[in-house]
C-alpha cells in the first residue's frame, strides 16, 4: 500500500532532521539492505546467463535446437534481469529513487525542490502572519 501524500511528506521530514542532527548514522543507514539484496540479484543474473551461455553451447554441441533456444532465453531473461538490478541500486550515499531511469530521478530532483520552495513559502507566510498579530 503506497504512502499517502502527507504521510511522504512526513518521512522526508523526518529524514531531513535524521540527516541534520547525525549525518554519519543516517549515511550508515541508507539503503545498506537494498544495496546488498540488488548487488546479489545482479550476481545471481550473471551466474545465470552463464549457465544459458552452457546450454546453448551444449544444445549446438548434442545439435538438440530446443535446449540452444532454451540457453538462450535463460540468457536473455538473466541480461535483463542484471540490467534493470543494476539500474535500480542505489549509489553509497544516495536516497533510493522511486522512479527508474536518470529521467525519473530528475524528475523526482525537481518535484522534490519544488515542494521544499513550496514548504519554504509557506513558512515564511506563516511566520509573517504570526509576527504581525
Amino acid at each position: 500500500m503506497p504512502l499517502s501524500e502527507h504521510e511522504q511528506r512526513m518521512l522526508e521530514q523526518m529524514e531531513r532532521a535524521l540527516y541534520a542532527e547525525d549525518p554519519k548514522f543516517a549515511t550508515a543507514l541508507e539503503g545498506s539492505g537494498l544495496r546488498t539484496y540488488t548487488r546479489r540479484r545482479v550476481y545471481q543474473a550473471v551466474a545465470g546467463f552463464l549457465v544459458g551461455i552452457a546450454l546453448l553451447m551444449a544444445g549446438m554441441v548434442a545439435q538438440q535446437v530446443w535446449l540452444s533456444v532454451v540457453g538462450f532465453l535463460v540468457m536473455l531473461g538473466c541480461a535483463v534481469l542484471a540490467v534493470t538490478g543494476w539500474r535500480k541500486a542505489p549509489k553509497p550515499g544516495e536516497q533510493p529513487a522511486a522512479a527508474a531511469g536518470p529521467q525519473g530521478r530528475r524528475q523526482q530532483r525537481q518535484k522534490r525542490s519544488m515542494m521544499d520552495r513550496i514548504d519554504e513559502r509557506w513558512q515564511r507566510r506563516r511566520d509573517e502572519q504570526q509576527g504581525g498579530q
